[in-house]
């Protein structure tokens, strides 16, 4: 019945549309008595009235007859009726039109561009915002957001297996993103007949889910709905836990969690027996599971930069570990039993507290790079297993001593950093690393390099920096690593001439002029007894001087730990002194009795105070006092009327009195660099014998480095003008 209706009035739009197309070739309406039309009727004003001989009107043009067409459709008979006006009715210029036009039925139509009367106030009051302010047109309006997951992507990974949601501002993980392997999609109910790629019920199961960077608080516990999963990333959120079911991932291989606010870990992550990768770093750990042991796939595990204190000792169980990240966490020790990991190849333990490595880590035979760097060791263990060892970083530590032992059995090293420590001295037992590349060594207590160094073949970097060096100039140390080698190989060479020209050792030798340069104190006038690690100086030191005046004493580089009572015996010649790198800890009266010396280096040793009586060496001119722990200005110092040179870098001064020093009218050098000088007394520009004032590291704000960079006159300068007048 209902296709018979749809015929029916396509049948008679079929014929009205003839009736109109016919009329507009005759010149009349359908149905009208227009002149020329065969179908006179009554209905039309232009059957019943003549019309003018201008012609016959003509009807509507088709830009009306839509208009026509739909009316008739759309009315009954009567209200339907035609009436074509003549030209003598209608104005001149206009198309004709029905006449009188119909009444619009009483059921409201919206067509194509109709507007609800809602959304036609609600436009209102947009035009009336706009029009109060006028920027408001620049303004995008709100759209509502779209799924937080495309659909494409959702697509795309049923194909892959692959799903990246990375930076998405996500705030919890869509439902459907865990079902993804479950449920039918939606497209399923919308196509009846599929291609080769919308074959939906061949998709390949999630093996990779990336979370990162969003807002993630927590992951619920279906992600157990993703067994296939090897990879799950979800570092860089706000994770405070991690859901119990991430154990029965058991095909889970790495899980990234970093960078979170994680507490603690759950222990049936514990299960996860094939996990070979696991970054835990940047997060809030404080312990570990003691069960970690059981992860015995893994071969990468980062806990940097968390809380620990402790490492538990089922570490030794992972036996597949080969990158071990503990940096930046607060351990004091390494549990021994960390030798056990034979696969481990790089083990990072920068910035913590350790103080010793256990003997046994020297150990592990794979291993081939060990950080050690800002930790409080003040010495280097002993390899005598390391032999793949390649890089040992041991910076900014507390370390005063290199033996031998702890470099001969590095074979393989070639990258040596020890900058910013306490050493004295480097052994010549470093050349046997000959695969030697980089060698940092700055910022220690070093005087003198040995010549073997210059017979490394590959070294291709070596920093000196910061170093105390007495043998070797500054200007060649400018020179570059290539020079500087040059130079010491030059040294071997110029000592085995010496060596060939020094005298044979006979039986008539004294036991005690053996070790004693007795042609260094007759014709150098110098006693020296340096570099021995002697905590006294033998007597027969002293003995050999006899009535030969010595005029330059050397006793550094010693394990000293007072003055030697008998360097009084001295007093009457010796001008030079040097008790540098040994360990005391304060000045003897003895030392106070020698009047005639004019230079002392004290340096490195553990000062923090001097005596009253130093004030008696009237004829001392410079005094090294560097890296000791004074933490006042010594105020006997203001007392010595000759002090040329004063040198008090790397102390804890926090002041210093400006009218003192100005008293001091031979002070040409002061050295006070890093310093806990809070301020700088503009009092200080008024002393202008110095030549040379070295301030930089010290924590006060004025001068800038700017003007400190500019030299001593500047300062001076700089400082007399905020003298307040």
């Amino acid at each position: 019945m209902s296709i018979w209706m749809a015929n029916t009035k396509g049948s008679a739009e079929a014929s009205l549309l003839r009736k109109w197309r016919r009329c507009s070739r005759t010149g009349g309406q359908p149905g009208c008595g227009a002149r020329g039309s065969p179908r006179s009727g009554p209905g039309c004003p232009q059957g019943r009235a003549a019309r003018p001989s201008a012609g016959p009107a003509p009807c509507p043009a088709p830009l009306r007859a839509r208009h026509h067409f739909g009316t008739a459709l759309g009315t009954s008979a009567a209200a339907g009726k035609w009436r074509c006006p003549g030209p003598a009715q209608r104005p001149a210029g206009r198309l004709p039109e029905p006449w009188p036009r119909p009444r619009a039925p009483a059921r409201p139509r919206l067509g194509v561009g109709a507007v609800p009367a809602r959304r036609r106030r609600g436009m209102a009051a947009a035009r009336r915002a706009r029009a109060a302010d006028p920027r408001a047109v620049f303004v995008r309006e709100a759209v509502e957001p779209g799924p937080a997951v495309p659909q494409g992507l959702i697509r795309a990974a049923r194909k892959s297996g692959q799903l990246n949601l990375s930076g998405r501002n996500l705030s919890e993980v869509p439902q459907h993103v865990w079902r993804i392997n479950l449920d039918t999609p939606e497209e399923a109910h919308q196509n009846l007949s599929f291609g080769a790629a919308d074959r939906w019920w061949e998709q390949t199961d999630l093996t990779k889910l990336i979370l990162a960077s969003n807002k993630l608080q927590c992951l619920s516990e279906d992600v157990k709905l993703l067994p296939a999963l090897t990879v799950l990333d979800v570092h860089d959120n706000q994770l405070t836990s991690l859901p119990s079911a991430l154990g029965q991932l058991e095909n889970l291989q790495k899980l990234d969690v970093s960078h979170n606010k994680l507490k603690s870990i759950p222990e049936e992550l514990l299960q996860l027996s094939h996990l070979k990768s696991l970054l835990l770093h940047h997060n809030e750990l404080s312990i570990l599971p003691d069960g970690f042991g059981q992860l015995v796939s893994l071969e990468e595990l980062d806990v940097s930069n968390n809380h620990l204190t402790d490492i538990p000792t089922s570490f030794a169980l992972l036996i597949n570990l080969v990158r071990l990240n503990l940096a930046c966490n607060q351990l004091q020790s390494l549990p021994a039993d960390l030798s056990a990991m034979k696969s481990l190849r790089q083990l990072d333990c920068t910035k913590n507290y350790l103080e010793t490595v256990p003997s046994k880590l020297a150990t592990m035979a794979s291993l081939e790079q060990l950080y050690l760097r800002k930790n409080k060791l003040r010495s280097l263990p002993d390899f005598p297993s390391c032999e793949l060892l390649k890089e040992l970083h041991a910076g900014e530590n507390q370390i005063e001593i290199l033996n031998a032992e702890n470099l001969k059995h590095l074979i393989s090293l070639s990258v040596l950093e020890l900058r910013d420590n306490k050493i004295k001295s480097v052994p010549d037992e470093i050349a046997l690393l000959q695969k030697l590349e980089r060698l940092d060594l700055s910022n220690n207590d070093i005087s003198r390099l040995p010549y073997t160094l210059g017979n490394l073949p590959q070294l291709k970097f070596l920093a000196l920096e910061g170093n105390p060096l007495r043998t070797i100039r500054r200007d060649l140390l400018q020179k570059g690593t290539q020079e500087l080698l040059k130079y010491l190989r030059s040294k071997i060479q110029d000592d085995a001439t010496n060596s060939n020209e020094e005298a044979p050792v006979t039986a008539m030798t004294l036991p005690s002029e053996s070790r004693i340069n007795m042609h260094a104190i007759t014709t150098l006038k110098l006693l020296e007894y340096s570099e021995k690690q002697a905590a006294v100086i033998p007597d027969e030191m002293f003995n050999a001087v006899r009535s030969n005046p010595v005029t330059t004493v050397n006793f550094s580089k010693n394990q000293l730990s007072e003055v030697p009572p008998r360097i009084v015996e001295l007093k009457d010649s010796v001008c030079d002194v040097s008790l540098a790198f040994n360990k005391i800890s304060s000045i003897s009266p003895e030392l106070c009795m020698l009047h005639k010396l004019t230079h002392l280096d004290i340096r490195n040793n553990f000062l923090t105070s001097l005596p009253e009586a130093m004030e008696s060496l009237t004829r001392l001119q410079i005094i090294n006092l560097s890296f000791n722990r004074l933490k006042v200005f010594p105020s006997v110092l203001y007392r010595i009327p000759a002090l040329e040179t004063i040198l008090l870098a790397n102390n804890q001064v926090g002041a210093i009195d400006p009218l003192q020093l100005q008293k001091m009218d031979k002070l040409g050098t002061l050295d006070l660099q890093n310093n806990d000088l809070l301020q700088v007394p503009p009092e200080l520009g008024n002393c202008e014998t110095l030549r040379t004032l070295l301030l930089e590291g010290n924590p006060f704000r004025t001068p800038r480095a700017a003007i400190l960079a500019k030299g001593t006159a500047a300062v001076l300068e700089y400082l007399r003008s905020r003298i307040p007048t």
